[in-house]
């Protein structure tokens, strides 16, 4: 949807000045460019692109349509969204923005907070129930079609380890921008550092790729959404000098080492999801070629199911909460992946 709350608001991603809405479009008054709403969301990228940009983007991520369906929050992102709701605790006053929404799933898992959201996002690969019932824009997090100071909160997950070091702190310092003093900025990703508990992640690892050899699970969109990879935080100090530079200090951190997540959900779901494969590939009439389609519909009659309840959706509840345990565990031992609330200061730092 594109509610009159965001046509108020928005503005040219190029000059920055507030756009007329035209009905039919939006007009800079100033560049005179124009934008045209449609299929439920507003495209504002900026004129120039930028020469670095996210696999998100390449079409091969997506054919297997699993953006276009929102399931509950489950396993990983059942953890990842219960910590959003923990350290951001939403109430119906706030103004937030979701960096890098991607389908737009979790706007829709915390509609029930009454929150007003602005989800963002390079690619226009959001979930059919996201473009019917939330904002979305289409642009870049680099250069945001928003007025200064226009939202309160916000959060940003599996985005940092995308960007370069200079790409990262364009985007603290747009972000920072766009946010009011005291702004809180929910984060998950990643430095290069880890724990020594982490060689438990690459025995999960390689049990993974023993079991892709034997043609028991298949990593191959794995592998694709983590190609581009480019990891630019070497540790928490490094960390705490890039947000500072841009504005923020860190409130709040949790560590994140998923041992239990990972053999969860790399061994047992990719097992899960290649039988389910193999199951709608035999299912198939003869004579049909087509065997990406069936596997599509398998996983989105699979994914109804578990949204409508029951045993399956009780049982990856349980999983999920058994996957807390990583954070509840060694949630205090400093390691690469990482939870935090970073809070915009009411000052911006005097450079040097």
């Amino acid at each position: 949807m594109i509610s009159p709350r965001l046509r108020a608001l928005v503005s040219c991603p190029d000059c920055r000045f507030p756009l007329r809405d035209e009905g039919a479009r939006f007009v800079c008054p100033n560049c005179h460019r124009g934008f045209a709403p449609g299929h439920g969301y507003i495209d504002l990228r900026p004129a120039d692109a930028f020469n670095e940009t996210t696999k998100y983007t390449d079409e091969a991520l997506h054919v297997d349509a699993r953006h276009e369906r929102v399931s509950p929050p489950l396993l990983g992102a059942g953890v990842r969204n219960r910590m959003l709701r923990d350290f951001l605790a939403l109430t119906p006053h706030d103004r937030l923005i979701d960096l890098g929404c991607g389908s737009g799933r979790m706007m829709l898992w915390n509609h029930d907070t009454g929150a007003w959201m602005v989800g963002v996002d390079v690619a226009p690969f959001f979930a059919h129930e996201a473009i019917e019932q939330t904002d979305l824009v289409l642009g870049d997090l680099r250069r945001m079609p928003f007025p200064d100071g226009s939202f309160n909160k916000a959060w940003s997950l599996d985005v940092f380890e995308h960007l370069s070091k200079d790409a990262l702190e364009g985007f603290l310092r747009e972000t920072a921008r766009v946010m009011a003093p005291g702004g809180a900025l929910f984060v998950y990703t990643h430095v290069r550092k880890n724990a020594p508990i982490a060689r438990g992640l690459r025995w999960i690892n390689h049990l993974a790729a023993w079991l892709e050899r034997r043609g028991l699970i298949d990593m191959t969109v794995e592998r694709l959404r983590k190609s581009d990879h480019l990891n630019p935080l070497a540790d928490i100090p490094d960390l705490e000098q890039t947000v500072g530079a841009a504005g923020f200090r860190i409130e709040r951190i949790r560590y994140y080492t998923p041992l239990i997540g990972g053999f969860v959900e790399n061994i047992l779901m990719r097992m899960a999801e290649h039988a389910m494969a193999s199951r709608a590939r035999a299912r198939q009439p003869a004579g049909t070629s087509d065997s990406a389609a069936a596997v599509r519909d398998a996983r989105t009659s699979a994914k109804a199911r578990i949204a409508r309840g029951g045993l399956v959706y009780g049982v990856l509840q349980a999983l999920t909460t058994l996957m807390m345990l990583d954070v509840w565990l060694f949630g205090r031992i400093q390691s690469g992946p990482f939870f935090a609330l970073l809070v915009k200061e009411s000052a911006r730092p005097s450079a040097g």
